[in-house]
């Protein structure tokens, strides 16, 4: 198989090129990425035969299409995705090639299922575009059809993430401001509802090293995802966190005070948009601040039913975001091409992947799951 891993000299697109490289069923794997200065490529991907480098720029469409032609799978790691999801996948399906990102930006999402031009025509070229397989989305999502699977009636899913910014850095911030900005959809009651980004606090307790957590609404493609799948769900919520604590408190009073606002403001005869320039200075943080622990962390928790009793499942994992984020984008690459996804156009990864087969390639690469799970009669004696 061979493979170009768009953004790939960027963090995420790293750890998914370290995991390939060690298949031996690969046999190139391409990063393409609009800053090719192979010092910023990491020593096991530099010493690899199966490696080459080359510059794409996902705004230029005929580059992107000689980029990316012979090879047999797209993977998407240049973020922001609501930025650029559409632009690789419109390209991957006009080049005849199967498609996977790693999209955490719900407004992509949307727009991947309904065009004619990603979806009907991945479906009419038997092309599969399977849209956020990294940690969040990817991993929980398949996480919360595992449980599904073993529910007779599933009633709530809650989705909880937490990011140390001592792992954040380049596009993962311009994501971060994102997904607090405006009104965000969250599934509630039945139905998509859109709710202000960065509200509806509330705590969260992760592995260590992590702890405790103030988690707020964040705008993921989730909520709008998995009610495609899961029929009946009546709620799909999601709330993240940046830590330490004082990120996401000045993240909120920038928006309270009109510095992610994204309309230009006239500043000495200069339009500056304030949310680019907050953009900017949160990549710099000044010396002497905490930054966190060197780990995110996941909580997955599925509520229903199942032969008469209420059954809550409950799923946690803690490690580093670029391997957590990368290794679920190569293990769906190799279930690709063995044959395991089978669905064809446009699908999120709890309409596609097998949960045990997805599961125990994770748990072989060395990840850890801390699962519970709480049973209860639905009627009081």
């Amino acid at each position: 198989m061979r493979a170009i891993v768009i953004g790939g000299l960027g963090g995420m697109g790293q750890g998914v090129a370290r995991d390939l490289i060690k298949q031996d069923k690969i046999k190139r794997v391409t990063l393409g990425d609009i800053n090719v200065d192979p010092a910023n490529m990491q020593e096991k991907l530099r010493a690899s035969d199966k490696v080459s480098l080359v510059r794409v720029d996902v705004n230029d469409h005929a580059g992107l299409l000689d980029a990316i032609r012979e090879h047999d799978v797209v993977v998407n790691t240049a973020g922001p995705f609501y930025k650029t999801a559409i632009a690789v996948a419109r390209a991957a399906v006009e080049a005849g090639i199967n498609y996977i990102d790693i999209c955490d930006d719900y407004e992509a999402v949307p727009i991947l299922f309904s065009s004619p031009e990603i979806d009907e025509a991945a479906k009419k070229a038997g092309i599969t575009v399977l849209t956020g397989m990294g940690s969040d989305p990817g991993t929980n999502n398949v996480l919360v059809k595992w449980y599904a699977n073993q529910l007779d009636r599933v009633d709530e899913i809650h989705l909880f993430w937490v990011v140390s910014i001592a792992e954040l850095a380049g596009a993962a911030w311009d994501h971060s401001l994102h997904m607090v900005t405006g009104r965000i959809p969250q599934y509630i009651d039945g139905k998509l509802q859109y709710v202000e980004g960065g509200t509806g606090e509330e705590t969260a307790r992760f592995l260590e090293p992590l702890g405790t957590c103030v988690v707020r609404y964040v705008g993921h493609p989730q909520p709008i995802t998995i009610p495609r799948y899961i029929e009946g769900v009546k709620k799909v919520v999601i709330k993240g966190a940046l830590i330490p604590l004082w990120v996401d408190e000045l993240i909120k009073q920038q928006k309270e005070t009109g510095f992610l606002n994204t309309e230009p403001v006239d500043v000495k005869g200069t339009q500056v948009a304030p949310y680019d320039l907050t953009l900017k200075l949160w990549n710099d943080i000044p010396n002497g601040r905490d930054n966190g622990p060197q780990a995110s962390g996941l909580k997955v928790i599925v509520k229903g039913e199942r032969a008469g009793k209420q059954v809550a499942y409950t799923a946690d994992i803690v490690g580093r975001m670029a391997p957590g984020t990368g290794l679920p984008a190569s293990i769906a690459a190799l279930m690709m091409d063995a044959g395991d996804v089978t669905v064809k156009g446009v699908v999120a990864p709890e309409g596609c992947i097998d949960p045990e087969k997805f599961l125990a390639a994770l748990l072989q690469r060395g990840a850890k799951i801390h699962q519970t799970e709480t049973i209860s009669s639905l009627f009081a004696l």
